[in-house]
């Protein structure tokens, strides 16, 4: 099954959507497999945006990406790296489809509420930047599963 990561931004966890951001997934039918909150370091954002790094508008980022803690996600599930692409909608925010992350709550490039990966390649390196083995996890569903016997259903 094909792993992302998903970024829940400063501007989201500061607006109080992180709830909302996440439901929007888990109600696709994705399944979320590591989560945390954390605060940035410089080491990670240069890591993380070393394409654009050495640009003029980096500090800015830096600086918005650091204003408070951010929640990394990974997600799994079938095509999760297009699919999370999808319902973020194009960065660009308020040119973003309504009824996309973006198209709903943002209107800016920058403060865009979540950073999706942008391919299965960056998605593996994300993931092995913001979680290690044993912050991911594996666990089935209890709706599929029979928890109940039918005699304790009719106590």
């Amino acid at each position: 099954m094909e792993r992302t990561l998903i970024l829940i931004k400063p501007d989201a966890v500061q607006r109080g959507l992180a709830g909302e951001v996440l439901s929007r997934f888990e109600r696709k039918g994705l399944k979320i497999v590591g989560m945390k909150m954390m605060k940035l370091t410089s080491k990670i954002l240069k890591e993380h945006y070393s394409h654009i790094a050495d640009k003029p508008f980096f500090p800015g980022i830096a600086a918005f990406m650091q204003s408070s803690p951010v929640i990394a996600v990974c997600i799994e599930g079938l095509d999760s790296v297009d699919t999370v692409r999808r319902l973020c909608g194009v960065t660009l925010s308020r040119e973003a489809q309504v009824g996309t992350i973006r198209g709903d709550f943002a209107m800016s490039i920058q403060t865009n509420i979540v950073h999706a990966s942008d391919s299965k390649k960056s998605a593996k390196e994300e993931v092995k930047r913001f979680f290690d083995s044993k912050e991911l996890f594996k666990y089935g569903s209890v709706l599929s599963t029979n928890i109940y016997s039918s005699d304790e259903l009719k106590k």
